[in-house]
């Protein structure tokens, strides 16, 4: 088994719950939710944060943007905050690329 947990999940090695999932992308709860709606989008090529994007990645983002857009409908949020953390000191705990999607009561120690 790979060592990056996101990964494993994107897998099925390990057990989400997921709440989208597509070619690309697989979206699922968070485990310590910050808010009402806390869903974690990850692209399923590991990618270690936003400093490690390459210039062949800007279309795999953009599509990541439209994605959460789309589970933001599905799931009727009214208004919704997207969220990266990037490096430790930028509170990434988890070594893959992932975007918050975070709506209703917002704790904002994301």
């Amino acid at each position: 088994m790979t060592e990056c947990l996101f990964c494993n999940i994107a897998a099925k090695k390990v057990s989400a719950q997921v709440e989208y999932e597509d070619q690309s992308f697989i979206a699922f709860q968070d485990l310590y939710p910050k808010a009402q709606v806390h869903l974690l989008l990850i692209p399923k090529k590991h990618i270690h944060s936003v400093d490690h994007l390459k210039e062949e990645d800007k279309e795999l983002m953009g599509s990541l943007i439209l994605t959460a857009q789309k589970i933001a409908k599905q799931n009727r949020l009214d208004g919704y905050k997207l969220h990266f953390n990037v490096g430790r000191s930028g509170g990434q705990v988890v070594d893959h690329l992932h975007l918050h999607i975070l709506s209703g009561t917002i704790n904002h120690e994301v």
